[in-house]
């Protein structure tokens, strides 16, 4: 759940709360209130706008993943299919987009503005192996050069992954790590 919960929105809730209350309190002449509300409040609630500044939204799931998947998931997926749904599902601080720093290694982000964007995610099997596929805007980049790059991919994100690309549309690639079978014997 707290995957799920902004730090920037509670910061701001809590610390405006409190905030508030200092101000109340001293508007009202009750001194222990007025500095917890200042003490505490203004600080938290700097905090909290500070994350909410930086914040990065995470990636919903473009689709359901069905059981059999779920199932699949607990038997095949190695860890760095784990680590990426896990990363991009989250609330993320101080990053400009998901996957930034590997789009760069990768060299497929020149400048910020022709870096793809991750836009979706997606489970499903390919060939009765687990597969997580990384749905990308990438309009500035074309899907030559992804194909270029594949084999990169692949060592970039594995062992035990195999990387299959496809075009859904001029601007839209999508990336499927599947596991294969050495990362389903580890």
């Amino acid at each position: 759940m707290l995957r799920q919960t902004s730090l920037g929105t509670l910061g701001l809730s809590v610390g405006g709360i409190l905030a508030l209350m200092g101000f109340v309190a001293y508007a009202t002449g009750n001194a222990t209130l007025n500095l917890v509300g200042f003490f505490y409040g203004i600080p938290i609630l700097l905090g909290g706008l500070a994350l909410k500044a930086s914040e990065l939204k995470p990636i919903g799931l473009s689709q359901p993943t069905p059981p059999s998947v779920l199932k699949l998931r607990e038997l095949q997926a190695t860890s760095t299919q784990n680590q990426i749904r896990k990363d991009v599902t989250r609330y993320r601080y101080g990053q400009t987009a998901h996957l930034d720093s590997s789009l760069e290694s990768l060299k497929l982000s020149p400048t910020d503005e022709e870096r793809p964007l991750l836009v979706g995610l997606r489970e499903t099997e390919v060939d009765d192996a687990y597969t997580l596929i990384l749905e990308f805007e990438s309009p500035l980049i074309p899907f030559e050069t992804w194909q270029q790059k594949q084999e990169k991919i692949e060592k970039f994100f594995g062992p035990g992954i195999r990387v299959d690309l496809s075009q859904v549309d001029e601007s839209r690639v999508d990336v499927a790590l599947i596991a294969t079978p050495q990362a389903v014997m580890s």
